[in-house]
């Protein structure tokens, strides 16, 4: 029998791959959002070899010296095709921003490493310790698209407050839920919020590092914003703040359904057999979305409905 290869193996032969064009989508690769606000559109699906990792949004804001680019996708050639995009259209790369530390918005740094990758602190060493599983991951998922990945780690460290950017002012919103270290971006010129995937639209939230508490304290965080734009992690851009209603909403009925099928002693398997409602199971990735959560987060329910004999 053959030996199985390594995980080191695996990435380094990878990185010998050529790179693939990002995954093509009908539409503008960039969309003006607002003024001198940009977004690209990911895929509201789970990782697919026929989107090739494509899920994520990311924003691209314009500034007096290059732009800003907030979260870089999920392969090596995503980054080189935003890379592209603002060398051509913005005058080039002025640093970019971080929201999470998960894979589909942080996989894409290595054509952007040259300038600031920014992140906060407890993101930075999420990315870093969570790398090399992730890579197993894509690769299996994405499959050829993630030829030559390598992600680059954050080189700088950003915090709560104002700080701006080529004459662009921006107020950083440190905040937690859906993982340990969840930044938000405003721009109050133009009252447009950036927040990462505390935002979901159109697409199943993911919870594999969820607090659900705090996250929905960071909800009522960004609800008292009041911007007049959302651009959240997954989905359209929104005008309405549908995407923080849908989002809480999806959430409570998650939580809900999870504790009920806890209380009930049905087992993981169990649950997950019980279909989500018409409303939930048309959210792009379901029900995949929705049995990787059973998967990730059932055993705190069942450790809540049946606490262990101590």
């Amino acid at each position: 029998m053959s030996e199985q290869p390594t995980r080191r193996a695996v990435l380094a032969a990878a990185a010998a791959l050529p790179a693939l064009p990002a995954v093509a989508r009908e539409g503008a690769f960039l969309e003006q959002v607002a003024d001198g606000i940009w977004m690209h559109v990911g895929d509201t699906d789970v990782f697919t070899k026929a989107n090739a990792g494509d899920i994520a949004n990311v924003a691209v804001l314009e500034t007096a010296d290059g732009a800003l680019i907030i979260d870089a996708g999920s392969t090596r050639a995503f980054g080189e095709r935003l890379r592209s995009e603002v060398e051509t259209r913005f005058g080039g790369l002025l640093a970019t921003i971080l929201t999470h530390h998960h894979p589909d918005h942080t996989f894409g740094t290595q054509a952007l490493a040259d300038r600031p990758i920014m992140a906060l602190p407890k993101a930075a060493a999420k990315i870093e310790a969570n790398k090399a599983d992730y890579a197993d991951l894509l690769y299996r998922t994405v499959g050829s698209a993630m030829g030559g990945t390598n992600p680059v780690m954050p080189n700088q460290s950003i915090g709560e407050g104002p700080i701006t950017f080529g004459g662009r002012s921006l107020e950083m919103l440190a905040l937690a839920g859906h993982t340990s270290a969840d930044l938000a971006v405003l721009d109050p010129a133009t009252g447009t919020l950036i927040a990462g995937d505390l935002l979901f639209l159109e697409r199943a939230p993911t919870v594999p590092d969820a607090d659900i508490a705090l996250w929905y304290e960071s909800l009522d965080k960004l609800a008292a914003i009041g911007p007049s734009g959302w651009l959240p992690g997954h989905g359209p851009f929104d005008r309405k703040g549908t995407a923080l209603r849908e989002t809480r909403a999806y959430l409570d009925w998650l939580d809900a359904r999870l504790t009920d099928a806890a209380n009930r002693g049905l087992s993981a398997i169990e649950a997950m057999r019980e279909p989500p409602p018409e409303r939930w199971a048309a959210l792009g990735a379901n029900p995949e979305e929705y049995g990787r959560s059973v998967v990730q987060t059932f055993a705190r329910y069942e450790n809540e409905a049946l606490p262990l004999l101590r």
